[in-house]
């Protein structure tokens, strides 16, 4: 079995993928690729695969190169992990906005940055699909490149590849809920219906208890949701208890209250997706407990991810081989071997969310086996987050349209729909979208003057 990863030269994505992969039992003597368009961190890549083979026993084999269609040529599975225009491109699509008067906590998904990130990506993950198609027809794409919904969409629309978006963050929050209760993480079982980083979860359940009802009762026990804002000099809570979470969580609490459903990513996720959070008024979120996240700080991460790969090849550090939650190689064992996982998916639309177009990438809980992958449930979210949720639909299918056919207007279309990107003046809208498209033009091929 081969598996190719697109994007191999990851300080962020590579290790864990590499050693949740090698620990899986069902992929013993796996074969894995590493590809990237940098051949800098291959070689240190390699290296980790090697030791991560000796600690596991996973009788793998490794290769490096820089030649994508060489990297597809016999695959069965292709995961995927790029930032094209990398932290230059992603600075523009912080910069830029914030010279508008729109700042952003992550920038990646919605809003003009996601939006701006989009426009870059999905040319290059719908050319990795048809590069599959010639090299390995029947091989699966695995998505973790954000923003995810809107390039797993271009590839599944444009080409006949198998392809669904992977993310943490449903799981994330389930594992801390379970936590939080002091319950095991079989406890919770949720019905998700929404997209990427706003995936709405319509029914919740905590060990066979109303989870809803029990959040309740949690935040009126905290003293409401006022009492739950951040505090200058307030102690933090101690870790993993009720109030941790509840702090944590401050902004799916309060959609839950108002709306009668939680929305299950990050809140720095879902302050993009929601009017009226990052404000001036809030202090760009903090009102939220929510941290804007600039350039400067996702360098500082990279160059962390950089050195701990560099500790563990010179020895200084044991290589950390436990399972890092991430839901590619659970995924892979399920169509391997037809074990039976409930597993939020981002997949395109066949009645999970009937509130949604039909084949727009939704994110569900879905079953994955020996059969493939489906939706398990079919959700409505209250009213006002299923009309929330279709404003972003059409959003994210101008942006795909756009991205492919180099189309401005759509791209000034798209902006000015979008929650985020087009609260403020339109001509304003319009400026900031002729410096994105100039700032990041190196990337846009598409977008070049006839």
């Amino acid at each position: 079995m081969q598996v190719t990863i697109i994007g191999g030269g990851s300080y962020q994505w590579a290790p864990k993928l590499i050693t949740d992969l090698l620990g899986t039992a069902s992929l013993g003597g796996v074969h894995l690729v590493l590809e990237d368009i940098d051949p800098e961190p291959l070689e240190k890549m390699a290296a980790l695969a090697r030791i991560a083979d000796d600690k596991l026993g996973s009788k793998a084999t490794v290769s490096t190169t820089t030649d994508q269609r060489k990297a597809l040529e016999g695959a069965d599975f292709v995961v995927v992990t790029i930032s094209t225009g990398g932290f230059d491109s992603m600075a523009v699509d912080l910069d830029v906005p914030a010279r508008h008067g729109i700042k952003q906590s992550v920038g990646d998904s919605v809003g003009p940055g996601g939006i701006s990130r989009a426009l870059r990506n999905i040319p290059v993950l719908v050319g990795i699909g048809r590069d599959m198609e010639q090299c390995c027809p029947d091989a699966w794409m695995l998505n973790i490149t954000n923003p995810m919904t809107t390039l797993t969409r271009a590839v599944c629309r444009e080409t006949s590849i198998k392809t669904v978006g992977l993310c943490h963050e449903v799981g994330n929050f389930a594992m801390v809920l379970a936590i939080a209760f002091g319950k095991p993480h079989t406890a919770i079982d949720a019905v998700v219906a929404g997209v990427n980083h706003f995936p709405v979860v319509c029914e919740l359940g905590i060990d066979g208890q109303d989870g809803f009802a029990l959040l309740a009762e949690t935040v009126d026990e905290l003293g409401g949701l006022g009492a739950l804002a951040p505090v200058a000099g307030r102690p933090e809570p101690e870790p993993f208890t009720k109030l941790d979470f509840a702090t944590r969580h401050l902004l799916k609490l309060a959609i839950l209250e108002r709306q009668g459903a939680l929305p299950a990513a990050n809140d720095r996720h879902l302050a993009e997706f929601v009017p009226g959070i990052l404000t001036e008024r809030s202090a760009w979120g903090e009102a939220w407990g929510i941290e804007l996240t600039p350039i400067s700080r996702r360098q500082e991460h990279q160059e962390q991810y950089i050195a701990e790969v560099d500790r563990v090849l010179d020895g200084t550090d044991e290589l950390e081989t436990w399972d890092s939650g991430e839901l590619v190689a659970p995924v892979i064992d399920s169509l391997v071997t037809g074990t039976r996982r409930e597993v939020p998916l981002n997949l395109p639309n066949a009645g999970q969310v009937p509130d949604l177009p039909p084949d727009v990438v939704v994110e569900s809980m879905c079953v994955v086996d020996g059969d493939g992958m489906r939706g398990r449930d079919a959700a409505r979210p209250p009213a006002p987050l299923a009309e929330l949720l279709r404003r972003h639909a059409a959003v994210q299918e101008m942006t795909v349209e756009a991205a492919l056919t180099g189309d401005r207007a759509l791209v000034r279309a798209a902006m000015s729909l979008d929650p985020l990107a087009g609260r403020g003046d339109l001509h304003d809208t319009e400026a900031m979208v002729d410096e994105l498209l100039a700032g990041t033009a190196r990337w846009l091929p598409q977008f070049a003057a006839p």
